[in-house]
């Protein structure tokens, strides 16, 4: 490991495209001493001396528009993002105004932007560049004033953009003055499509950047499976209304429910708390239905539990004794009696003699309240509510305030989820770019305000999950040298408000 304590301020399209390796040279203000190592700073316009479709080729522009872009929606307005340092090889000085026509031809400057040098009282300094790959890009001040600017840079490895033979012949064109090559835009970034609709891809992709049929079908499909879409608006889902009602029938006795006898009500809550495990993923075994003798609840899956429902303004003394008579009697293997969770869900504070019998026995004791939060969040975003978490939580004796602190748990985790998506969403909105690297998405997430701190491992985490066919808010385009070199693109929006 060595450190680069400068920095050289490059114009940032000029950066990009020696990142890219599409160039090896910059212009710059001084002579620059062969092996001189800085790291490149990208700076905005004001760096040229001309506007960018006066100083850069036409076919050089667009991308120069797209760079300036990046610094002007970039990190904030006090940051930017260093990604690469250089070594300089060859630095030549330029004053003849016949020299002109020949370096604009082997560039990317037009002779009129070069003209404009000159006609400042100006060299051309024309450095020769060999860039290297950062591993962990960098943020820095911003601040593009002077020839060099001070930022300390610790580089762990030395992996050039270009190969040796590349630079090679990159350098020998430029010294023999030999037309470059033109820039062509990179082709479309097509987001892979979920199946079945992948089988169309490997076609798709080989034809929507030269047919524009091709193109539109496909505008069109991702357009019908909801991808690239303004955030949804959910409405209330009317088949959904019963969970509104979990803490009302719960809390409801005959005194306030004319015409319906205490039994009634309490098959009633009996009925929606079923339901409500059933929504969160458990599934039910219905021959041990309640009613005289038998269980309120009885779930086989993903795990044994047993449990009572009591519907009214507390719960009774005798509902521990009762549970476990009834457990004891439907559940004669004891190692699975010792084994389910044992559950009792009703309203008001319990008694202390419950909560002792509760912990004696290993029962855990909910309100209709909590379980209306928990199924309320189920019906925000599905599957959000891990059955083997929400298990840990089921404490003995009173567990609404352990389970309260799952939600918040889940509710933050969502949260986190959906900033990563916004980041990414406004990141290419504002960059016109199609896709972001995860060290980008590193660098500017400090940045964004998030809900919580994440070092690389666990941001890289979150965004394979969110790339996944399962969730399908980003779309993920694996590279091929491990996951730094992964680029993520926006699908659509985390739909959901915690």
């Amino acid at each position: 490991m060595f450190s680069i304590p400068i920095a050289v301020p490059i114009p940032a399209p000029e950066v990009d495209a020696l990142i890219e390796g599409k160039i090896i040279a910059i212009i710059t203000k001084i002579f620059l001493n062969p092996g001189r190592q800085f790291s490149l700073y990208p700076g905005d316009s004001s760096l040229n001396p001309l506007p960018p479709e006066q100083y850069y080729h036409a076919d050089f522009l667009e991308a120069a528009q797209t760079a300036q872009k990046n610094i002007e929606h970039g990190l904030n307005d006090d940051t930017v993002l260093i990604k690469a340092w250089a070594r300089c090889e060859f630095c030549e000085m330029l004053n003849d105004v016949n020299a002109i026509a020949s370096l604009s031809e082997a560039t990317i400057w037009t002779p009129a932007g070069l003209q404009a040098i000159l006609n400042q009282g100006r060299s051309i300094f024309l450095a020769y560049l060999r860039v290297y790959h950062l591993e962990n890009p960098s943020v820095a001040l911003a601040n593009s004033k002077g020839n060099f600017i001070s930022v300390q840079l610790n580089v762990s490895s030395d992996r050039p953009i270009l190969t040796d033979d590349q630079f090679s012949q990159y350098y020998q064109n430029l010294q023999e003055r030999k037309p470059r090559e033109p820039f062509t835009p990179p082709p479309p970034i097509i987001p892979p499509l979920p199946p079945p609709f992948d089988r169309l891809y490997p076609a798709l992709t080989q034809l929507v950047t030269t047919n524009s049929a091709a193109n539109s079908f496909y505008q069109q499909l991702l357009k019908f499976l909801g991808f690239n879409q303004p955030a949804p608006v959910i409405p209330e889902n009317p088949d959904l209304a019963w969970i509104k009602t979990i803490t009302e029938l719960g809390n409801r006795s005959q005194q306030e429910d004319s015409g319906k006898s205490n039994y009634q009500a309490g098959t009633d809550f009996e009925n929606i708390v079923r339901q409500s495990l059933e929504f969160l993923g458990f599934t039910i075994d219905y021959s041990h239905k309640g009613g005289a003798g038998g269980l309120d609840l009885l779930c086989s899956a993903p795990y044994l539990l047993v449990g009572e429902c009591k519907a009214g303004k507390s719960i009774p003394n005798d509902t521990a004794v009762q549970l476990l008579n009834l457990a004891t009697l439907r559940l004669q293997d004891s190692k699975l009696r010792d084994q389910a969770i044992k559950l009792i869900i009703g309203p008001g504070k319990p008694t202390q003699q419950l909560l002792q019998a509760a912990e004696v026995h290993k029962m855990s004791i909910i309100s209709p309240e909590i379980l209306e939060k928990l199924v309320t969040l189920e019906s925000q975003c599905p599957r959000c509510i891990d059955l083997f978490k929400l298990k840990e939580y089921l404490q003995p004796g009173q567990s609404d305030q352990a389970i309260a602190q799952y939600i918040d748990q889940v509710k933050q985790q969502l949260k986190v989820r959906s900033h990563i998506v916004q980041l990414v969403k406004n990141h290419l909105n504002k960059t016109n770019a199609k896709f972001i690297g995860l060290e980008t998405i590193y660098g500017a997430y400090p940045y964004s305000n998030p809900p919580e701190d994440l070092d690389q491992q666990q941001l890289y985490q979150i965004l394979l999950e969110l790339s996944s066919y399962f969730a399908g808010y980003l779309g993920r385009i694996p590279g091929n040298h491990g996951q730094k070199s992964d680029r993520f693109y926006f699908l659509r929006d985390v739909a959901i408000n915690v």
